[in-house]
């Protein structure tokens, strides 16, 4: 993702770096437990994914967030296209589960 990544998770992660959002400190392609999540706040325990066509109903997302969530972390899945047209709409998902609203 870092050398190629889509449209959507280039968004996702102009909105998210240096501390843009209320502070919070995220980290692009963070090892967790075996797994490469998209997007972290350790301080938060917050995990966003970016998520295409391919994770519609996938069996191993289900596994991996309740693995993820066992460890305490909150997991969040926005489309592709819900990334790229309502930006403002997951920004302030993002920080309702961050406890920031």
């Amino acid at each position: 993702m870092r050398k190629a990544p889509t449209d959507a998770e280039a968004a996702l992660w102009s909105m998210l770096r240096g501390r843009q959002l209320e502070g919070m400190r995220f980290r692009r392609q963070h090892p967790i437990a075996g797994y490469i999540v998209d997007f972290v706040c350790l301080d938060s325990k917050l995990i966003v994914e970016a998520d295409g066509e391919q994770h519609a109903e996938n069996q191993h997302d289900r596994f991996r967030d309740a693995q993820l969530a066992g460890l305490g972390y909150t997991v969040l899945r926005y489309w592709n296209h819900e990334i790229l047209q309502n930006s403002d709409g997951v920004a302030l998902d993002i920080l309702y589960h961050a406890g920031k609203l």
